[in-house]
């Protein structure tokens, strides 16, 4: 427009470290809101977990020191109005910080009421990306153009990818060895999209080829990041077309975001502005702790042994979950075992519980659900894979049903159950497959199924 001089040298571009902390402000906002919603079944004080009766056992096993070693504001407050506020206070902070006020203080705070809540999550916050989130973020609070700064960042996305696909390797596993592993992963992985039902028709050779295309993502990408800056750009751009597709199959929550946003600072060129000595000072010790504690993490990876203190320094750093280890899927799960829960009111006659994202009516199309997670429907793809022996929380959410706990049937799609709880309950367990075209062309089916037993007999209150 005339008299208007667009002056493109003051225009703040779109990849920045203000705006990558916008992003992550953002992540920790769905995250919050995400759980909250579950909170209340899954660890409130008539939940699945209660985690008031998590923080009990911790301090009659360790005394003092539980406060340490499971480090939660909610040793202040063990009700459920606590972790409400837990929640709400997060979401309001992540809220602040993605708009731009206060981003620094509104993160760190964040951060402190996210790890509250992983650490009384028990098995329903013990994801990698939980954690993921807690070391972006516990970086955040420093972020900057500093090259230290910067590279941080870098080192935080080789990590994440590279190990990766080293984990595939060191696990021994024959369908990673035998480039077969895709051949499984689109129907067994814990939350398929509808996609990941197409990409599960495709021939044999295209899923090793996908295989081998894993590999060099994973291990050999990120050694561009290092690279020149067109070679450090190319890398990231590869990766987060591997996030994309990632994302396209499977719901993983919040993860590719998190992941794709960790790319922007191979886009951001670090500057060498003046510094004041506490920044400086500030940046030598980031360094400094990130390099040791990631360096004793990769001795413990490989199995070598660690030097003197080492061990006692990964244990300090441990329980804040600031500095982790990734790798998704180093063993492939060649079988979808599906566990149908059902009740019965009479023990002869059994109707079964839907829950809303996990396969169930094998007509129902596999779901588009992140970056929100379900967290109860995950736990149930881990409970197959082992026993309910192995799985202390399946008996209290079978307890739960038997109760009629109205915050733990919130997080069901469809209780059959809706003038009184059931007198009886039990747990069938079913091999699952995609069907193919000419099968979800006869009768409209995602899946067929199997009988495989029962998984959990059944039992009631008395």
């Amino acid at each position: 427009m005339p008299g208007i001089r667009l002056q493109l040298a003051q225009v703040r571009p779109l990849v920045s470290v203000p705006n990558f902390l916008r992003v992550l402000a953002s992540i920790y906002f769905i995250a919050f809101c995400s759980l909250g919603v579950q909170a209340l079944g899954l660890i409130g004080s008539r939940g699945i977990l209660p985690f008031g009766d998590f923080l009990d056992a911790v301090k009659q096993s360790f005394g003092g020191s539980g406060y340490w070693r499971e480090p939660t504001l909610l040793w202040l407050g063990r009700s459920d109005a606590a972790l409400q506020a837990t929640w709400i206070a997060g979401a309001i902070a992540a809220l602040i910080a993605a708009v731009g006020v206060w981003q620094r203080a509104a993160l760190a705070i964040s951060l402190a009421l996210w790890l509250s809540l992983c650490v009384v999550g028990q098995e329903f916050l013990s994801f990698q990306w939980d954690v993921l989130l807690l070391e972006a973020g516990f970086l955040a609070v420093f972020a900057d153009t500093a090259p230290a700064r910067i590279w941080l960042f870098r080192w935080l996305a080789f990590r994440l990818i590279f190990f990766s696909g080293v984990v595939k390797l060191t696990s021994h596993d024959p369908a990673w060895r035998n480039l077969t592993a895709l051949t499984y992963h689109y129907e067994t992985q814990p939350l398929p999209t509808p996609f990941a039902w197409y990409m599960a028709q495709l021939p044999l050779w295209f899923q090793k080829f996908s295989t081998v295309t894993v590999f060099a993502a994973e291990l050999g990408t990120p050694f561009l990041f290092f690279g020149p800056k067109r070679v450090r750009h190319i890398g990231a751009w590869v990766a987060i077309a591997f996030q994309v597709l990632i994302l396209l199959t499977g719901n993983y929550t919040f993860f590719n975001i998190l992941a794709i946003a960790l790319m922007m600072f191979f886009f951001i060129d670090p500057e060498r502005l003046p510094r004041t000595r506490v920044h400086r000072a500030v940046s030598v010790a980031l360094v400094a702790f990130i390099g040791v504690t990631t360096g004793l993490l990769f001795l413990e990876l490989f199995s070598v042994e660690l030097p003197p203190g080492g061990g006692e320094i990964l244990r300090v750093v441990e329980p804040f979950r600031i500095v982790n280890t990734y790798g998704l899927f180093a063993v492939m799960t060649t079988e979808r075992i599906e566990i149908v829960v059902e009740g019965s009111a009479d023990g002869d006659t059994w109707r079964a519980y839907q829950f809303p994202y996990k396969p169930g009516d094998l007509k129902r199309a596999p779901p588009v659900v992140a970056p929100h997670q379900p967290r109860l429907d995950w736990q149930m793809w881990f409970a197959a894979l082992g026993n309910y022996r192995q799985n202390r929380w399946f008996v209290n959410l079978m307890i739960r049903l038997l109760q009629g706990e109205p915050s733990v049937l919130r997080l069901l799609e469809h209780s059959p159950f809706s003038n009184a709880p059931p007198k009886y309950i039990r747990a069938r367990a079913y091999l699952y497959h995609f069907t193919d075209f000419a099968e979800r062309r006869r009768d409209g089916a995602w899946w067929r199924r199997e009988d495989r037993g029962m998984y959990f007999p059944a039992v009631s209150l008395k």
